[in-house]
């Protein structure tokens, strides 16, 4: 049986700028529905990602800027940090964890620049929406066989 990740929903407050924010990230439009005042669904979808993210009125029932640690993983984190920043997403530094491949989801054991070996799953870069949904860029260059 597949189980397939289709969708993430993320809390917003304002689902214009949201759209917005989204879309100046380089995510694609792939649903505005409009039902009524109380319900609006909005779909993007990261390029090259299967997964979308869904936001809106009346979707949620959590917190605007609640949602911490989504991962989009990059091939190039250097590049894909600088992307970022020229579509005017407001990056943290790329990073990698003083103890190993992969980051704690906190500031603890961060060190400033990419791993050393450029270990694949070992550089980072973070950001976040404008309610506060924080993102994580993760480089992953070789994967296990069979992944």
């Amino acid at each position: 049986m597949d189980l397939k990740l289709e969708a993430v929903v993320l809390p917003v407050s304002d689902v214009d700028r949201a759209k917005a924010f989204y879309e100046r990230a380089g995510f694609r439009l792939d649903v505005d529905h409009v039902a009524d005042d109380s319900y609006r669904v909005v779909h993007l979808t990261p390029p090259g990602s299967p997964c979308s993210i869904l936001f809106g009125t009346g979707v949620t029932t959590a917190a605007p800027g609640s949602v911490r640690g989504l991962h989009l993983v990059v091939s190039d984190i250097e590049a894909a940090h600088a992307e970022l920043v020229g579509r005017g997403v407001d990056m943290g530094e790329i990073f990698h964890d003083a103890g190993g491949v992969f980051h704690r989801g906190t500031r603890e054991g961060r060190v400033s620049g990419p791993d050393p070996q450029r270990a694949s799953y070992g550089s980072f870069a973070a950001f976040s929406d404008p309610d506060g949904n924080e993102w994580v860029l993760q480089e992953i260059t070789t994967r296990l066989p069979g992944r």
